[in-house]
């Protein structure tokens, strides 16, 4: 906070104070994967306004919500990459049984605490659908012909 950085020390004190208010809504002390929730979803809206801010052609606005971003992300586990979650969400599939779209929730509650903090929720359940879909079409090619 003394280092001068204004808009760290910024993002920092919104952070801990969206802590603060579910500790306080709770009634009891955040546990770290708490905590990590919190900064996660902190990251989450801030993402949703770049998404917005671009479409409004507000760059500026964009890039300072981007920022913000970049100083969250320090303080959360390391992001996973495109092919650890596709591992994943092979593990998922298998170890829930799941063989079709309607089975995207059980999956999706059999990964979110594996990737809570390190993935985007609609990254994983993108992947999820596409692996479900696959299965549901190599099922029934495999039972007409």
């Amino acid at each position: 906070m003394r280092g001068g950085d204004s808009l760290r020390r910024d993002v920092l004190r919104m952070a801990s104070n969206a802590a603060y208010n579910v500790e306080k809504r709770n009634q009891k002390p955040l546990t770290e994967d708490e905590f990590l929730a919190v900064l996660t979803r902190e990251v989450k809206t801030r993402r949703e306004s770049v998404e917005a801010y671009t479409n409004a052609g507000r760059t500026d606005l964009a890039g300072k919500e981007q920022a913000e971003i970049d100083i969250l992300s320090e303080y959360l586990p390391q992001a996973m990459t495109e092919s650890e979650i596709d591992a994943l969400v092979g593990e998922a599939i298998a170890s829930t049984g799941a063989s079709n779209a309607r089975d995207l929730g059980k999956v999706m509650g059999w990964l979110a605490p594996r990737t809570r903090g390190r993935a985007d929720g609609k990254i994983v359940s993108g992947r999820v659908a596409s692996a479900l879909a696959k299965a549901d079409l190599s099922a029934h090619d495999g039972g007409t012909h």
